[in-house]
């Protein structure tokens, strides 16, 4: 193979390679956000919706049994499982695998750009009575969307300070997604996980869709909520 000739490289190289590209000076939190990353970030999704279940080597799976009434998952398995594909200091790429009816709870990704569904916004509402030592968790925000995907859908998107909040439900069976992360997690950082309930729900008005306003408040990780890891049996990655 010549270098430079994309012909026998895979697509998740190709997608490693740009993230690299793309993330190698994002923008940061409230600055603008230059030309040559919008370019950049438009190629990394254009490839993103190219990728397919055969490209990461993703044997289908059998929907777990459920005649019980107990999911599957409080059997002792985790009910989330994580295949590392490759991490630099810029992002970290993998494959979550969602057994069916598990969830991955309500959560951020603080100063991280990735994949997401909800936007926390400002403003002056109302906040719900709450003890005075938990006011201060309180956190106000649009819930913006739900929608199912499946491989043919776009990728969903996330910035530092938009759509950074999504909560993500395996339907119909179980569920694999590839996740790309901007930079990684990295708790010594600031940037560690954070896990919400919502308290309120009041409905918003938009010109364009019908948003719900929340109030969050922040919570320990669910105790039914755990994440595995295995092997990744895909193409192998090299930046």
């Amino acid at each position: 193979m010549m270098l430079g000739d994309s012909s026998m490289t895979s697509i998740v190289q190709r997608i490693a390679r740009q993230a690299l590209v793309t993330f190698r000076n994002p923008p940061r939190v409230g600055e603008e956000v230059g030309k040559s990353f919008l370019e950049n970030h438009s190629k990394l999704k254009s490839l993103m919706t190219e990728v397919r279940a055969t490209d990461l080597k993703l044997v289908p799976r059998k929907a777990d049994d459920s005649s019980s009434g107990v999911p599957p998952h409080q059997h002792g398995a985790p009910p989330v499982t994580y295949m590392h594909i490759c991490e630099t200091d810029q992002f970290s790429m993998g494959v979550f695998l969602l057994k069916s009816g598990a969830s991955i709870p309500l959560h951020d990704h603080p100063g991280m750009h990735g994949i997401g569904l909800g936007r926390p916004t400002g403003g002056t509402q109302a906040s719900p009575p709450l003890p005075p030592g938990q006011v201060g968790a309180l956190r106000r925000s649009m819930r913006r969307s739900t929608g199912e995907y499946t491989e043919e859908s776009g990728p969903c998107v996330l910035s530092p300070d938009q759509d950074n909040l999504h909560q993500i439900d395996a339907v119909d069976g179980p569920t694999a997604f590839m996740d790309i992360l901007a930079p990684p997690y990295d708790p010594d950082d600031g940037r560690d996980c954070h896990y919400y309930r919502v308290l309120t729900e009041a409905e918003a008005k938009s010109t364009e869709q019908k948003e719900k306003e929340v109030w969050l408040t922040e919570i320990s990780q669910p105790s039914d909520f755990w994440c595995g890891g295995e092997p990744y049996p895909g193409p192998e990655v090299r930046l």
